[in-house]
């Protein structure tokens, strides 16, 4: 069972040419997270790490906690439209899905620190500060279709090479191959032969691809502040992770089989489907510090460690074929499961915000992030050395994420705010930044408040259906989203 599964999961579809293991793609796309937040940070761009004073920082940057002088809570639901508009062989296709759920919420509780009679009240440690909270901090729901066209290759290529590398035992993808006919062998010499495809001409290709899930965490942060200068906060997460994938890529065209150990031509059409769900737990560390040299400018900067998780995979496939007016040919494998833990990059942020007296401010920051460094212990079902770990490396690089916006005050009870930022491409090839840019409003009712953020973020992506090297064919993705938040506070 855990020959068939190492040799099932490298089919899995990719998102980089060079590379068809499931887990290097898994560790980085659970590796690319952003902070759940509040409205108001959504709306500036999510540069969040030197404003200060706003319930983002449970899960951001701790030291903001240390700005409060009053107990808060609030809660942010979010609509989530996405949208992939894709292109394979010159055709396009579009897929699209909307989700409502919970982006943030979060609970500051004010600690004033007491002072010894005739002390300066604004010296020393002012107040000790507790959040607690949870944040959504990746979406996985995504529809994806793409189709077209193929002149030039078939997926019976890909099982072929399968076959050729690895044997058509009973039960593995290219043994269903060769016993549906998609495949056959065919002698080089009198003594030699190779598994080829069936395929005569050009093949009609379609791809369906429903994602769904979301990585979150609940938060508990403690920022102080001293002297109405320096803030100092730590803050701890424990994470979730909940991915399912369902894939199935379509094919029809002709192949030429034997009737009567004679070659004829007929119609066929393949169905070969894949499904997974990945979960895991996690945890992760913040430390972080917000400066004020003078009273209109904050310096902030942030560590975030490494998240270790744990994580349980689920994987199974199927193939289905019909030749001709002959009944369809399925098969269907067991789950293949495996337990696995992973260690994603660790992260560092630096950003400035200047205050303009009660009328805004402006702020600004960028990221580190160095999804190279993401790993993959090995045990004793999974050598993560063999292939993935390497793929990593090799595959994925350093980036920095950007992020500035501005907030103005126009009534006492009325702000704009606007945003722009840009999430780093992780990988080397076949990628994109994905640029956001966001606006918002929000209003002030004494202890109460509304914020409303909308936000549009897109980005490009190649994904490939199967690998025959340098002749594998690639949908080209533009993946957009369009987000809506709404803030409900109040302070007490």
């Amino acid at each position: 069972m855990k020959i068939k599964y190492i040799l099932s999961v490298i089919a899995i579809v990719a998102l980089t040419q060079n590379s068809f293991a499931q887990y290097s793609q898994d560790a980085i796309r659970f590796s690319q997270t952003t902070n759940g937040s509040t409205s108001r940070i959504k709306a500036v761009g999510n540069a969040g790490t030197a404003v200060g004073g706003d319930l983002s920082n449970v899960s951001g940057n701790p030291a903001g906690l240390g700005f409060f002088t009053r107990s808060e809570f609030s809660i942010t639901p979010e609509f989530d439209g996405s949208k992939s508009k894709s292109n394979y062989f010159g055709q396009a296709n579009s897929a699209s899905r909307n989700t409502v759920n919970l982006n943030n919420a979060a609970l500051v509780i004010y600690n004033q620190l007491s002072k010894p009679a005739g002390a300066d009240k604004n010296k020393g440690w002012l107040s000790v500060n507790y959040g607690v909270g949870f944040s959504r901090t990746n979406d996985f729901n995504q529809n994806i279709h793409y189709g077209g066209t193929n002149n030039v290759n078939s997926i019976n290529n890909y099982y072929a090479d399968q076959a050729n590398q690895f044997g058509i035992d009973e039960g593995t993808l290219a043994g269903w191959a060769y016993d549906h006919q998609l495949i056959d062998q065919y002698a080089l010499t009198p003594t030699t032969s190779e598994y080829r495809a069936n395929n005569v001409g050009p093949n009609t290709q379609e791809a369906f691809i429903n994602r769904r899930g979301s990585q979150s965490s609940v938060d508990f942060s403690i920022g102080g502040n001293y002297s109405n200068k320096l803030y100092l906060g730590l803050g701890l997460s424990f994470t979730d992770i909940d991915y399912t994938s369902f894939s199935t890529f379509y094919e029809d065209g002709t192949l030429s089989v034997l009737e009567n150990n004679l070659p004829v031509n007929r119609d066929f059409s393949s169905a070969y489907s894949q499904n997974q769900r990945t979960t895991g737990t996690g945890f992760t560390a913040r430390l972080g510090v917000i400066y004020k040299p003078t009273e209109a400018v904050r310096l902030g900067a942030v560590f975030t460690s490494p998240t270790f998780y744990n994580i349980d995979d689920a994987y199974n496939e199927g193939l289905a074929s019909q030749i001709g007016n002959n009944s369809t040919t399925s098969n269907q494998s067991d789950d293949y499961t495996l337990n696995y833990n992973l260690r994603t990059p660790l992260k560092l942020a630096g950003g400035a915000s200047v205050f303009i007296k009660h009328f805004g401010f402006i702020t600004g920051d960028v990221e580190y992030v160095d999804y190279s460094t993401a790993h993959l212990s090995s045990n004793t079902d999974y050598d993560g050395d063999r292939i993935d770990n390497p793929d990593i490396k090799a595959l994925y690089k350093s980036t920095i994420n950007a992020h500035v916006g501005a907030e103005a005050r126009l009534t006492n009870f009325f702000l704009l705010r606007g945003g722009y930022g840009i999430q780093g491409n992780a990988r080397k090839e076949n990628g994109s930044d994905i640029k956001t840019v966001s606006g918002g409003v929000g209003l002030r009712f004494g202890s109460y408040y509304v914020d409303a953020t909308y936000a549009h973020s897109s980005g490009n992506q190649n994904i490939f259906p199967y690998d025959v090297g340098t002749a594998s064919p690639s949908a080209m993705l533009r993946n957009s989203n369009n987000n809506g938040y709404l803030t409900l506070g109040y302070r007490f």
